[in-house]
């Protein structure tokens, strides 16, 4: 397969980094160009702080280009860039992601400007791949990504939906580098203090679990009508989502069935030859340990992972302590990484998505 040449809108933050990280050697996008602001704009890639916890890995002698520069589309359209990763703060998002559209890229977006946006697709592959009919339509080649909490609370509801959901309630630990590298340089979050208040975080992760857990339509998606109540907050842990869900159902459920419906969720078989596919969605266990299990393929947990080799390292859902509550309830733990899957890995795997399933017109 070709690989389509790509650019990383994110010089410097933790996500940026993370998918200049996956793009490394990834076979099929090339890493061409990198974008970032006016402080970043000029320097090689070699003069902006490294800030994930592995080593830089190789990557190519760019020059950063300013995203809100005059000359930012025609240098991209010079180097004949197909695909834009944007990993940007949602203002700066909102005044480019749709100029790009609008010349022919790709835009895949972890940013949070245009989830649920008529006609852009909001998608969690293992979930809802079939809202990605909604890309390339009326809003052109363009997708979005899901807030990164929401990943290991909707992936193990969706595992479940033989059985109708009623209502849900969730509570989540997020990881401070959910809020960028500022935060992990912090002194007080250093030392296990961090502010706990994430302000609109419950917000978004209402909306977007309805609509991705919802059903196309001649309008677009019809959200699922379910009680949903969130309750998040920051802790002092470098990586990784811990969500405590509980879920009531319409049919009575038992402890057996409830773990069968868990070990027999996957992905469909096109999706299977995505590179950053986990081998399972669900990576089951009896107890989370959040020192141990961050990085899982769905089949096995790594205490040493390269990122930039190993795209499906860091990628599955952590599901446990799977306990049923009387005939109806269910109460779970789930864990995953919120750099990998919930942010650049999860952006990947869409822009994966489309390519499979032939939503990207070769030039």
């Amino acid at each position: 397969m070709r690989r389509r040449p790509a650019v990383v809108l994110g010089a410097s933050g933790l996500v940026g980094q993370r998918m200049q990280q996956r793009l490394a050697n990834h076979p099929w996008f090339e890493l061409a160009a990198i974008g970032g602001s006016a402080a970043s704009a000029g320097k090689s890639l070699d003069e902006i702080p490294w800030r994930l916890e592995q080593e830089r890995p190789p990557l190519p002698q760019v020059q950063v280009l300013e995203i809100l520069g005059e000359s930012f589309v025609k240098e991209l359209q010079t180097l004949g860039i197909e695909v834009a990763f944007s990993c940007l703060p949602s203002d700066v998002a909102n005044q480019i992601e749709p100029v790009l559209v609008n010349c022919g890229i790709a835009v895949f977006s972890n940013a949070s400007s245009f989830r649920r946006e008529l006609g852009i697709p909001l998608v969690i592959p293992d979930i809802n791949s079939e809202h990605m009919s909604e890309f390339n339509s009326s809003k052109g080649m363009h997708a979005c990504a899901t807030n990164c909490t929401l990943v290991p609370m909707a992936v193990p509801i969706a595992a479940l939906r033989q059985w109708d959901v009623i209502k849900v309630s969730m509570r989540s630990e997020q990881a401070l580098s959910g809020a960028g590298w500022k935060l992990l340089e912090d002194e007080d979050a250093r030392n296990g203090y961090p502010n706990p208040e994430i302000p609109g975080e419950a917000e978004k992760v209402v909306q977007e679990f309805l609509h991705v857990m919802g059903e196309g339509g001649e309008d677009g998606i019809v959200p699922a009508t379910i009680e949903v109540d969130v309750k998040c907050q920051r802790i002092g842990r470098r990586d990784g989502h811990q969500v405590f869900v509980e879920v009531e159902f319409k049919q009575p459920i038992t402890q057996q069935e409830i773990i069968l419906a868990l070990k027999n969720h996957d992905w469909s078989q096109q999706l299977k030859l995505c590179p950053s596919t986990p081998l399972r969605p669900i990576h089951l266990v009896d107890e989370i340990d959040v020192d141990n299990h961050l990085w899982s393929d769905g089949i096995q947990f790594s205490s040493s992972p390269l990122p930039s080799q190993s795209l499906k390292t860091g990628m599955a859902v952590v599901v446990g302590n799977v306990q049923v509550k009387g005939q109806h309830n269910l109460v779970f733990s789930a864990y995953s990484h919120n750099t990998i899957r919930g942010a650049s890995g999860g952006t990947l795997l869409l822009a994966e998505q489309a390519i499979i399933e032939d939503r990207i017109p070769e030039r």
